[in-house]
């Protein structure tokens, strides 16, 4: 709601791309230039291989008022200052999938060319998008192995802890809004309280409760140290994809 729809210039090369934007009442054309023309902030949202392409395309039209922040993951700041205009101002931005209702978390790194104002306007927008942290570029492939692929291993533990609530008799479809729930209150806890989640764990053990007996099997299944090699392998891949 920061942004007018009426003020948004979307482009893409196919219609089926622009639907979603004409039904939010944003303006569509098929030429990128054009978004230029009319645009000072300019999002590219392509996959990676593509990208090189479409700033050879809109090379020329690139000017000193315009800030430019790419979503392409793998695609530095350095490879994307080398192939734009010296001095253009360029942001390296990572969502992930929660962005779509709002909470989403994204990190942000600037060029040398962007400054505080440019960074302060990215923040803004982006905040009724859900979280938004400025960073050390260093961080984004790690922001894409705990965040932007840690929503899949999210998945996974609900899936497993609705399927634990089936297997002792629960409805499938009651067992899937609590996990949903119970993960979306945990998170909350630990955004709102700003405790170690170690400590908020401790909260809930009861000496010779249910909750310790329960820990004591995850622990014996090495969730921990498999969900940080979850991590570390996914860091690693994005890492990688930036060399490729």
């Amino acid at each position: 709601g920061k942004v007018p729809a009426s003020s948004i210039l979307a482009s893409a090369p196919s219609d089926k791309n622009l639907d979603a934007w004409r039904e939010s009442g944003c303006r569509t054309t098929h030429c990128n230039l054009e978004v230029l023309q009319e645009s000072t902030l300019v999002f590219l949202a392509t996959k990676p291989h593509v990208l090189p392409g479409v700033l050879q395309e809109i090379r020329p039209a690139v000017g000193p008022h315009h800030v430019v922040i790419s979503l392409a993951a793998g695609v530095t700041l350095q490879t994307l200052q080398r192939l734009l205009p010296a001095g253009t101002k360029v942001l390296r931005l990572m969502p992930n999938l929660p962005c779509v209702v709002q909470a989403g978390a994204m990190v942000f790194a600037r060029g040398s060319g962007a400054g505080d104002e440019e960074a302060a306007l990215l923040k803004s927008l982006l905040s009724s998008c859900g979280l938004c942290e400025e960073v050390p570029e260093s961080y984004i492939d790690i922001h894409t192995g705990v965040s932007g692929s840690g929503v899949a291993y999210v998945y996974l533990f609900a899936e497993a802890l609705a399927e634990g609530a089936v297997k002792m008799g629960m409805p499938g479809g009651l067992a899937s809004r609590i996990a949903a729930q119970t993960l979306l209150g945990a998170a909350k806890m630990m955004l709102e309280t700003g405790e170690h989640p170690a400590k908020l764990r401790g909260d809930v053990c009861t000496p010779g409760g249910t909750t310790i007996h329960a820990l004591h099997q995850l622990e014996k299944g090495a969730l921990r140290a498999t969900v940080m090699n979850a991590v570390e392998a996914a860091t690693n891949r994005a890492r990688d994809m930036a060399e490729d």
